[in-house]
């Protein structure tokens, strides 16, 4: 990457980084952490000697099959099917650091200052990892006014936090009717020992039913469905940062002020350990 310190004739014949797609991450906390707890039950399934007498059709039925059904009622169907690919952005995601939009919304702005806004042209290819990015340095390019810029991009960053809160809230809801459907099964296993008392052997399936399908409802909800929604919620407070950054980045190049000022306007909203220092 040029430094400040090359000339400006310098600056017009090297070429703006391209900089690379993000690429997928693995999540090594949310694997480690739900392949982790799973085990761990798992452990104490087969030290109990009997891992076997876990698994009940009936109860996975009601749970499972229950849980689904009736988070559909909240949502629409395509929201909830989606929902199970959001579930995937949990644990492997295309991830930027603030700090990293930060350093490149400054040399955009640090040649947008010394070649002209049209030279930021030549970068928009590099950005389509980068839809949000693209459209900024578009709406730059093209002459839009800063307040018209800040309200663009603004629309758009909302929108997208909404879409990501929604899913989020799709995953809660899911938590909070998986106990609720275990409670249900554990009132139909409990209704069908009592009514069949004279047959003894169909009194350890009913109980199965009754004590599984709350084991199985706490272990949806708090294992699986609760964490990855604030996992999603984490990401997306990410995501909303960067795109902040972005946002902020374009509008100060579209009212041709000095990087320098962008540089500290950034910081200001970044936490001390992603603070950037492009121009030291």
């Amino acid at each position: 990457m040029a430094t400040i310190s090359e000339s400006s004739k310098e600056y017009q014949r090297t070429p703006l980084p391209e900089p690379a797609a993000a690429a997928p991450t693995v999540d090594m906390a949310t694997l480690f952490g739900v392949l982790g707890a799973f085990a761990v039950i798992g452990l104490a399934m087969v030290l109990g000697g009997s891992p076997s007498s876990f698994l009940d059709a009936p109860a996975l039925l009601i749970v499972f099959g229950g849980t689904f059904l009736v988070t559909t009622v909240s949502f629409t169907l395509g929201e909830v099917l989606r929902a199970q690919r959001v579930m995937l952005r949990a644990v492997v995601y295309h991830a930027e650091a603030p700090q990293t939009a930060a350093a490149r919304m400054l040399y955009l702005a640090d040649t947008a200052r010394r070649n002209g806004p049209f030279a930021l042209e030549d970068a928009l290819k590099a950005m389509q990892h980068s839809r949000f990015l693209a459209q900024a340095v578009a709406l730059v390019v093209d002459g839009f006014p800063a307040e018209e810029v800040e309200n663009i991009l603004g629309r758009e960053a909302r929108a997208t936090r909404e879409r990501h809160v929604r899913s989020a809230g799709i995953l809660r809801r899911a938590g909070e009717v998986a106990p609720a459907m275990g409670l249900i099964g554990t009132l139909v296993g409990l209704v069908q020992m009592l009514g069949n008392l004279e047959d003894p052997a169909s009194i350890g399936p009913a109980m199965a039913v009754a004590l599984l399908t709350t084991f199985y409802g706490a272990v949806l909800a708090n294992m699986v469905f609760h964490p990855l929604a604030n996992k999603l919620e984490r990401n997306s407070d990410v995501e909303s940062m960067v795109n902040q950054i972005y946002a902020i980045g374009a509008a100060s190049i579209n009212r041709q002020e000095n990087p320098r000022r962008l540089e500290m306007t950034l910081n200001a909203i970044l936490s001390p350990v992603q603070r950037v220092n492009y121009f030291d």
